[in-house]
């Protein structure tokens, strides 16, 4: 009972301390004209950065060495 009680504790202390981090900070409005520039500017770059990674070749396919994690045989004792 007492590992139930402390796993539950654990657990609530955990999703307290991810709410408080999450706290929102709302919608900022401004006026100045270089902060808006300056997100204008990144908001047009995520934009060419997706627009270049969607017409880009998918990768290839990776490989998987399955020999790599095997162990090998004991060694017989004398």
């Amino acid at each position: 009972m007492k590992k139930v009680s402390l796993a539950i504790l654990v657990s609530f202390s955990a999703l307290t301390g991810a709410a408080y981090a999450q706290q929102d900070q709302g919608v900022r409005m401004s006026t100045d004209p270089a902060k808006a520039a300056d997100v204008e500017q990144r908001a047009q770059e995520l934009q060419n950065r997706q627009q270049a990674m969607e017409s880009a070749p998918p990768p290839a396919p990776m490989k998987h060495h399955k020999g790599m994690h095997h162990k090998k045989p004991a060694e017989p004792a004398q």
